[in-house]
């Protein structure tokens, strides 16, 4: 079976596996979801992750992060730009998510990197998600 989404899938993952307040989380790795793991956890939103190698494929193991009172750190993650609807933006109109508590992860032609990156090199591009 193959995953039309991938990056909505991975979202889901981590989403569920908070839920079910999971220690960690299995997701097939790729380059553009271990650009996206890099960014929650230099952003900290997750306290690690390791890429392990299985027989056929990689796998990304997602290390959650909860606070003292056993709340996870990341409350929400959203897809932005979908398979079906593409969601593109300049620089002057990044947008800032929950009053800039939270990111938007975009995918530019300089890298995956978080809005308020994009916006200090002055490029914009797709809107990936938002995590907060």
């Amino acid at each position: 079976m193959t995953i039309s989404d991938p990056i909505a899938d991975m979202l889901t993952r981590i989403r569920n596996a908070i839920m079910a307040r999971h220690d960690s989380v299995l997701i097939p790795a790729s380059r553009i979801k271990l650009s996206i793991t890099r960014i929650l956890k230099a952003e900290g939103f997750i306290n690690d992750y390791e890429v392990l190698r299985g027989k056929a494929h990689r796998v990304i193991k997602i290390h959650l992060k909860y606070d003292d009172k056993n709340q996870p750190v990341l409350s929400g993650l959203e897809r932005v730009s979908k398979l079906g609807l593409r969601v593109y933006t300049g620089r002057k109109e990044i947008p800032r998510v929950y009053a800039g508590l939270g990111i938007a992860i975009l995918s530019t032609p300089k890298g995956v990197m978080t809005g308020q990156q994009a916006w200090r090199q002055g490029i914009g591009g797709e809107i990936l998600c938002y995590v907060w």
